[in-house]
């Protein structure tokens, strides 16, 4: 599992429903400062609505949705 506000653009890329967002979802966590909920993900371009069933593979803050 990785975590939102610490992992890499790589280890983004590596889960398949994020692969090639890795880049944009950083620089957004940079933005932000950090992510307290994975529905934050929808608001990173190219991922509106492609987050569902993220949860097992991400977590966002101290737990996991």
């Amino acid at each position: 599992m990785i975590d939102l506000d610490t992992a890499t653009a790589e280890d983004f890329d590596a889960v398949p429903a994020l692969k090639g967002r890795g880049f944009e979802i950083v620089r957004d966590r940079k933005e932000r400062r950090r992510f307290t909920s994975l529905r934050q993900l929808n608001e990173v371009p190219g991922l509106a609505g492609k987050t569902e069933g993220l949860g097992e593979a991400v977590s966002a803050g101290d737990t996991a949705e």
